[in-house]
Parts: structure tokens; sequence; C-alpha cells
């Protein structure tokens, strides 16, 4: 699992006009997973469903 940093600089995820992560290959708006004893949030992608770590 990449964090969302590492995958913006590789190009596996952009942001769109309105700051939201999309994932560069099916285009589509990550949704977010919150587990509140984690420092972290998952973002999913619901089409490929890739995952990416991103820091709270």
């Amino acid at each position: 699992m990449k964090s969302t940093r590492k995958g913006l600089r590789d190009g596996d995820l952009f942001k769109d006009t309105y700051e939201r992560l999309n994932c560069a290959d099916c285009e589509q708006v990550l949704k977010k997973q919150n587990d509140p004893d984690e420092v972290f949030s998952v973002r999913v992608c619901p089409e490929c469903e890739a995952t990416y770590k991103e820091l709270r």
C-alpha cells in the first residue's frame, strides 16, 4: 500500500479542480475509510480497488 503523496509523485493519482484525489487509471474519486485507532486513513478506488494510505 503506497502513501497518497507517493501516488501523486508517481502519477498514480491526481487532484481535480476541487482538490479531490482521483485514480489515474480509471479516473474515479477515491473513497475514504477511517479507522479511529489508526493515525492514517485508507483511500480506496471504487472501480479498480487500489489502496493508498493518507496521514490525518
